[in-house]
């Protein structure tokens, strides 16, 4: 009998208990995958609620400009979690979870409520904080303007002063020249009377004649220089008609007539009461400029200071608001009460002391009523803040209670599942007894060899291959598929091995050329600072040498008692310039260390800074100059002095190092010296571009198509490996996020032109290269 009817009536029963089992573990295992997906489903969404949460901090915590991006992405987060929520109520299977569920889909809606409201909330104050700003800037175009009024004021004062203080000397002097005038008049009058006694009384004797005549013309002379004098003030200030006045009286008495004399002292008391009631006035006009000007000086001095305490009033009170810090916005707003009061006393333009007033009491009337949504937002996030909590919790809850369910139902389905097998299998055993004897030995034997060839498959065959019933069709099954199984396990370990020892090839190559390149760099970097720094440390040992030179001969001097004034001079001398000349070239060297050192580290960093881009090329350029001096060949800098960027200096300093040593290797012939230049210019964009050009031998056209590839060279010979411009295409589009193009002309050298962002640089630019032939 084969062994088919045999296992039919052995196995059929067992079967069928078998597919019952299958069967129910189907559905538990069913609902095992739904309780398992719900949890999964429940962990997404509170996952979505806390980073909504986040998103909302990062909301309040932004700037105007950039709150719509995160509002979307916490209405985004929102949307998805209410949406998981309604997917998760269909994998609910008990009355809690339903509840847990539509609890969370409660919370969160009033979440988003709350959420739309602090956002309506947060707008209107952004917008009261955007009219702020405009009337602080109101605010401050207005002081400027007082204040600007005021100094022209104040210069129109001044010259006031000045044309009043100018009249006053000259009233001055007309007053002084008037009193010399009537002093010389009076002077004369008295002689001219002396005179004319004498000629009455012809008995005074000769003496007193000859005394008399003498001071009569010396007299005369005198007033009519007084009157000159006096004529040419009244001139020189414009008073024409009261000169040629006082000409005609001076002339009329020089006949020494009294009646006419006397005409001539009223015009001059006439004229110096005049005067003098003048001069009086000048006096109270200038002593009353001068207290405008100390009062002008005062309003001007005060309306700076409003304008001062605008300016800070502005930014700290941007800072207040930003922060959320209502307390500090009050006093700000009492600030800004202050500023008003001193404002409205102010004695300036009434126009513009009323704008200021009004833009004042705008300004922190809008303040007081952002105070108000300050605090309405601050109570906003404290009301969501315990919202998010507890949805939270609630979420974290409805995500346990899915897990704890889908644990459960694995455990049940664990234990059916055992039940079932062993009860079959009590059943099969009881019902293989009376069977089993028939087939046993064969069947063993078969399963010593699967066990010997599970072992080694290649070590045993398998037993019973001959037999014409159904083991012996598994026997040969048996055998084939071992064959098979083995022939394709030998094939796989072979493509396996193969691949291992591939991968590790490229991984050691890999690391090989990266080393290189580094090695290289650093080398070229060791190789500057030796040159570099060679020159002022020889000079510093050369100094020091003969400092000490010096110093024993000093000593010998000083030993022996002949130390004279002059070789102590001479010594303190030499000293002076030792030490001048080691502080100059140490200090030299300690720059050049500093400088190669920032380059070191940026060739090994990988980290982004900001850096003043000409200051950091001449730094880097020192380091390429020994490289470049075994050609002669000479390296231009073209850089705004005052270019700063954000970028990683030690992949540019790979990019602009791999360019210059590939224009040296391959753009000038042997023994033919050339010129690089680095030209740095800011574009459109926030972009940067670099040009290095040179002055070499140029690229084959059909070879500039394919620079950036890799391992292509065309000196492969002296021992180039053709990845210089494959890296340097790679850092500019991978690591700077920019962009290269290569033009060349044989002959007519080559020009790299690399753009990259000023401000950063990102994964996300869009990098493009290419190559460009000239015409």
């Amino acid at each position: 009998m084969r062994v088919g009817p045999k296992i039919a009536l052995v196995g059929g029963v067992p079967i069928l208990a078998a597919g019952a089992i299958a069967m129910a573990g189907w559905l538990l295992l069913a609902q095992e995958e739904r309780a398992r997906r719900g949890a999964v489903l429940a962990a997404d969404v509170y996952h979505d609620i806390a980073t909504a949460r986040l998103v909302r901090d990062q909301y309040a915590a932004a700037d105007a400009q950039d709150r719509p991006a995160y509002a979307e992405r916490f209405a985004s987060l929102t949307a998805r979690a209410e949406a998981g929520l309604g997917r998760l109520a269909g994998f609910a299977r008990i009355d809690e979870q339903r509840a847990r569920t539509a609890s969370v889909e409660r919370a969160l809606a009033r979440y988003r409520g709350e959420m739309d409201a602090f956002v309506r909330r947060t707008r209107e104050n952004d917008g009261l904080i955007r009219e702020m700003t405009q009337r602080a800037d109101t605010l401050i175009d207005l002081t400027d303007r007082a204040r600007l009024r005021q100094q022209a004021s104040n210069a129109d004062l001044a010259r006031s002063t000045a044309e009043k203080v100018e009249a006053l000397r000259v009233a001055r002097g007309l007053v002084a020249r008037l009193n010399a005038l009537r002093a010389r008049s009076a002077e004369s009058a008295v002689l001219a009377a002396q005179a004319a006694a004498r000629s009455e009384a012809p008995a005074a004797g000769p003496a007193g004649a000859a005394v008399s005549e003498s001071d009569g013309p010396r007299a005369q002379g005198l007033f009519r220089a007084a009157s000159r004098d006096l004529a040419a003030a009244l001139r020189a200030d414009g008073r024409d008609a009261d000169a040629e006045a006082l000409d005609a009286l001076t002339a009329e008495t020089a006949g020494s007539k009294p009646d006419l004399r006397a005409r001539l002292d009223a015009w001059i008391e006439r004229t110096l009461k005049i005067e003098t009631s003048g001069q009086e006035s000048l006096h109270d006009e200038v002593a009353q400029l001068l207290a405008y000007s100390v009062e002008a000086n005062e309003i001007e001095r005060a309306t700076q200071n409003v304008a001062i305490g605008t300016l800070k009033l502005g930014p700290r009170t941007a800072g207040a608001l930003l922060h959320r810090d209502a307390a500090l916005a009050e006093r700000m707003r009492d600030e800004g009460e202050r500023l008003a009061r001193s404002a409205a006393s102010l004695p300036i333009s009434p126009l513009i002391q009323a704008e200021m007033v009004q833009a004042l009491d705008g300004w922190r009337g809008r303040l007081t009523t952002t105070i108000g949504g300050l605090r309405q937002q601050n109570a906003m996030i404290v009301a969501m803040d315990g919202l998010a909590a507890t949805m939270i919790d609630s979420a974290k809850a409805l995500n346990d209670a899915f897990v704890e369910d889908a644990d459960r139902s694995g455990i049940v389905i664990q234990r059916i599942l055992l039940a079932g097998a062993a009860g079959l299998l009590l059943f099969g055993a009881l019902v293989v007894i009376l069977v089993a004897r028939s087939i046993l030995v064969p069947l063993r034997a078969l399963q010593g060899d699967m066990v010997m060839l599970t072992g080694n498959p290649a070590g045993a065959a398998v037993r019973g291959t001959a037999r014409r019933d159904e083991l012996g069709d598994i026997a040969r099954a048996t055998a084939v598929f071992v064959s098979e199984i083995t022939r394709r396990e030998g094939a796989l370990r072979r493509a396996k091995d193969q691949a291992d020892v591939a991968l590790v090839e490229l991984r050691r190559t890999q690391d090989n050329l990266v080393r290189a390149e580094k090695l290289a760099s650093l080398g070229q970097l060791v190789a500057g600072v030796a040159h570099e720094i060679n020159t002022p440390l020889g000079i510093a040992l050369t100094t020091g040498t003969l400092m000490s030179d010096e110093a024993r001969a000093f000593r010998t001097g000083l030993s022996a008692g002949t130390l004279s004034r002059s070789r102590l001079n001479h010594f303190v001398d030499r000293v002076e310039e030792g030490a001048t000349l080691l502080c100059t070239n140490l200090t030299r060297a300690a720059d050049l260390v500093q400088g190669f050192k920032q380059v070191a580290v940026d060739r090994v960093s990988d980290e982004s800074r900001s850096v003043v881009l000409a200051t950091w090329l001449d730094d880097l350029l020192a380091s390429l100059r020994p490289m470049l001096r075994k050609g002669g060949h000479t390296v231009e800098r073209a850089c705004p002095a005052d270019l700063v960027i954000d970028t990683n200096p030690g992949v540019l300093a790979q990019i602009v190092t791999n360019l210059i040593a590939n224009a040296v290797v391959h753009g000038f012939r042997a023994g033919e010296p050339g010129r690089i230049t680095v030209h740095v210019s800011e574009r459109e964009g926030g972009l940067v571009r670099m040009e290095v050009r040179d002055t070499g031998q140029g690229i084959p056209p059909e070879h500039l198509d394919r620079i950036f590839d890799p391992f292509f060279t065309t000196a492969r010979s002296a021992g180039s490996t053709g990845l210089g411009m494959h890296i340097v295409h790679n850092l500019v589009t991978a690591k700077l996020g920019g962009r290269i193009a290569v033009s060349s002309e044989p002959g007519q050298g080559t020009v790299v032109q690399v753009d990259f962002p000023a401000q950063g640089a990102g994964a996300a630019a869009r990098p493009r290269t290419g190559a460009i032939r000239t015409p």
